[in-house]
């Protein structure tokens, strides 16, 4: 079984690939034109083994909001594509992620049934040229197009960079997790309604 998916996006505001290949090694090629966001996106891929190639060209002229919220989107329609029926899959998965001073919470549920709670607060407005509350715009955009239940919970931490990479790989190790195949699965899809399509 092969899961692997390539989406393109084009609007007025952006241009954009995004590939991913579920069963990969982490390997990542992405240029979002926003430095920090190209950083966070290589962390999901390495700590999620999820291969995601992604490259965005959008009016950063303007500002950022069109090309982070449009790379959640296509990424997260791509996973979605790639995940199929999601037979054999874990389904479920939450990690404690740690980082220095820094503790934040992933839940996901990979259930067709897209939500995000955001319990992230930040204490500066960018971290390097990026916006912090365009964090909470990527996940919203990639919840929704991945079909998936999304809890980030930032417990403590003082950092904000700190804050914001925890987020970000904190998603990948649950989702590493979660769309694992699980053998006792024995390829049914997990839910006793025989179907996670929403």
């Amino acid at each position: 079984m092969t899961r692997k998916a390539t989406i393109e996006r084009k609007t007025k505001e952006t241009e954009i690939t995004a590939t991913v290949n579920l069963d990969g090694t982490g390997a990542y090629d992405v240029s979002t034109g926003i430095g920090f966001l190209d950083h966070m996106l290589e962390q999901l891929a390495r700590h999620s083994l999820i291969d995601i190639a992604l490259k965005a060209k959008g009016d950063l002229h303007i500002d950022f909001h069109h090309t982070t919220e449009d790379s959640g989107i296509a990424l997260g329609q791509a996973f979605a594509k790639a995940l199929g029926d999601k037979a054999g899959i874990a389904r479920y998965a939450d990690v404690h992620l740690p980082m220095d001073e820094t503790m934040t919470r992933v839940a996901v549920d990979v259930s067709g049934r897209p939500y995000l709670i955001w319990d992230v607060t930040f204490t500066r407005p960018k971290i390097g040229e990026m916006d912090t509350e365009l964090f909470r715009e990527w996940f919203q955009a990639f919840a929704q197009n991945a079909g998936i239940t999304l809890h980030v919970a930032n417990l403590y931490g003082e950092n904000n960079h700190h804050i914001a990479e925890t987020c970000f790989k904190g998603l990948a190790r649950a989702l590493r997790l979660a769309v694992g195949l699980d053998p006792r699965q024995a390829g049914r899809v997990p839910s006793t309604k025989g179907t996670l399509n929403g």
